[in-house]
């Protein structure tokens, strides 16, 4: 069976494929339309294989409340180039993602992966498969956290950074734009400071335990501290960790908007010029590429090799 030029911009158009690769699929199906969509599909799972060893570090974080406002997703889905953020199908399958993930409440990325995607006949998976042919660069799932309650959430950056955070609110607040207002002042905050805790009580007693140990040697290494009783050090070494908590819990920094109060009073006077009560129960940061192993390629030396 024969095709013609405009069976392959149809095809082109159906799969989102290179031209290139689009012809030699009708070739390989000898014209037959749905079976050259299959070939492509399945050369989509050989791409998967073939990049997977690729360094991914790249890519973007997204942030997103359902229509309610009840559930918030934070997801980050790794590329090789910063440029894939900026392409649309990505973008839109990361979208995905995220509906799905908020509609199905799947357990981890392997069950996401198995979902039917939200608004489609398509899993998650096939959707990453597809975008790996059409690409051209490795892509990856890494993580995504799912959260139930007053919801609000804030990408930095483009998909540099994404923030989720989730209120208990009383009733005349919850949902509100002094919440959604609240929420966004907050999530910026996150965004920019990066708190490790969300408050005191959230520190672990061996994270605690192990900066006591690094402020007491520190002070006992200071020539100036070395003669000082016991008792003093240890009251150097509260005030200094309450330095700890203003600087790492979230509740005890310094608004950024008024460095006159601290978040936690920031949160309380909202809650109080609305008539009701507001406590920040949990929230959720996550920065594209942090922790993983960055490509080192020189983009210079790589435009040179092509030429040559």
């Amino acid at each position: 069976m024969s095709f013609t030029a405009n069976d392959v911009k149809v095809l082109r158009e159906k799969t989102g494929c290179g031209m290139m690769e689009c012809k030699k699929a009708l070739t390989e199906a000898n014209g037959d339309p749905e079976k050259a969509a299959e070939i492509l599909r399945e050369k989509g799972l050989a791409a998967q294989v073939k990049k997977a060893g690729r360094i991914a570090a790249e890519g973007m974080a997204y942030a997103t409340v359902s229509e309610c406002g009840k559930v918030g997703v934070v997801i980050e889905v790794n590329a090789e180039t910063d440029f894939v953020a900026k392409n649309e199908k990505f973008v839109n399958f990361v979208k995905a993602c995220a509906a799905t993930i908020i509609e199905k409440n799947p357990a981890d990325v392997e069950a996401l992966l198995s979902c039917v995607a939200t608004g489609s006949t398509e899993t998650i998976d096939a959707m990453l498969k597809d975008n790996i042919l059409v690409i051209g660069e490795n892509m990856k799932i890494r993580r995504f956290t799912r959260l139930e309650g007053d919801c609000v959430t804030y990408i930095h950056g483009g998909g540099r950074i994404g923030v989720a955070v989730r209120f208990e609110a009383s009733e005349n607040l919850s949902g509100t734009a002094a919440l959604i207002e609240c929420g966004k002042d907050v999530a910026m905050q996150i965004a920019a400071l990066n708190p490790l805790y969300l408050d005191e009580a959230s520190v672990p007693a061996e994270d605690l335990a192990k900066e006591k140990e690094i402020l007491i040697a520190q002070i006992k290494n200071d020539p100036k501290n070395a003669k000082k009783p016991q008792n003093i050090i240890e009251k150097m070494v509260e005030g200094r960790i309450r330095k700890f908590y203003e600087t790492n819990c979230l509740t005890n920094q310094a608004f950024v908007k008024d460095g006159e109060i601290t978040v936690a009073k920031y949160i309380e006077n909202v809650a109080k010029a609305n008539g009701g009560t507001l406590k920040l129960a949990e929230f959720v940061r996550f920065e594209k590429g942090e922790g993983l192993e960055k490509r080192a390629d020189n983009f210079a030396d790589e435009v040179a090799s092509m030429v040559k």
